[in-house]
């Protein structure tokens, strides 16, 4: 994990972003990719965005988004890593995408819910579906502590074993690692073969195992866990079931996409 992507924009949610960055940036002694967007969303009835009031807005948006460069850095030049910056016009997700090719993981927030550009706002779950990379959300300004405390969210499944194996490099330097497996008789994979994948990267896992009486329980015993405070970031799985189900019954990655109170680091 060496290339560090992040989404650069002048919002709420900006410096839970670049704190988050710049931490995982500085453990893993990486390159911080800044990729600053400018929203533009043609005026209706200009299908081309190129009436006067189409133009101004954009800008707008690019004088903001000048601003927002000059600031930040000035405090990339004191942070002792390594960055370099790419201004992109278009659509959150879809510019954060054409830029990951190269990217080890993206850096973006889950949701917030007081911003009022929704692309933004919900731009993780997007991002984790399409891009094919592990995706960094951020939650409040404390930043992420590698360092700290990792809880590893174990269901078995493809997406959860993606997950955990693009959180090695940050796993490697976690005081402690715990692989939770909340078996609801639906578990194909037990825990103990991520404690033994991780254990031949020199990472001791802990394993803790709970029977839940059906899936649903699945997501409040979770949650119960990560307000325990007893944890600093997770890893798991986007969307390890069905995407059908997940869209019309909710789902534990939407719901941790929304309340999780530390970061997520999830996988598709």
């Amino acid at each position: 994990m060496k290339n560090i992507l992040l989404l650069v924009h002048e919002d709420n949610g900006q410096e839970a972003r670049f704190q988050a960055a710049v931490d995982v940036t500085r453990a893993v002694e990486g390159h911080l990719i800044c990729v600053d967007i400018v929203p533009f969303t043609p005026i209706p009835g200009d299908a081309y965005g190129l009436a006067d009031g189409g133009v101004m807005l954009l800008e707008a948006e690019r004088e903001i988004e000048s601003l927002n460069r000059a600031r930040l850095e000035k405090r990339l030049e004191i942070e002792g890593i390594n960055w370099d910056w790419i201004e992109l016009i278009g659509n959150f997700d879809v510019a954060l995408e054409d830029s990951a090719a190269l990217a080890d993981v993206i850096v973006v927030n889950r949701e917030v819910p007081e911003l009022k550009v929704r692309d933004i706002r919900r731009v993780a779950e997007p991002l984790v579906l399409r891009s094919g990379k592990p995706i960094l959300a951020a939650v409040n300004d404390d930043g992420f502590n590698a360092a700290g405390r990792a809880l590893i969210a174990w269901d078995g499944s493809d997406p959860c074993s993606a997950a955990v194996q693009a959180a090695v490099p940050l796993l490697k330097l976690s005081q402690s690692v715990t692989v939770l497996e909340l078996d609801d008789d639906s578990i194909g994979n037990p825990a103990e073969m991520a404690a033994a994948y991780l254990s031949r990267h020199g990472i001791h896992a802990e394993i803790v195992r709970l029977d839940v009486p059906t899936s649903d329980f699945v997501e409040p015993v979770l949650l119960s866990k990560l307000e325990s405070g007893r944890y600093d970031w997770l890893v798991m799985g986007a969307f390890s079931k069905s995407r059908v189900r997940e869209t019309f019954f909710g789902g534990v990655t939407k719901r941790l996409l929304k309340d999780s109170p530390i970061p997520l680091f999830i996988a598709h």
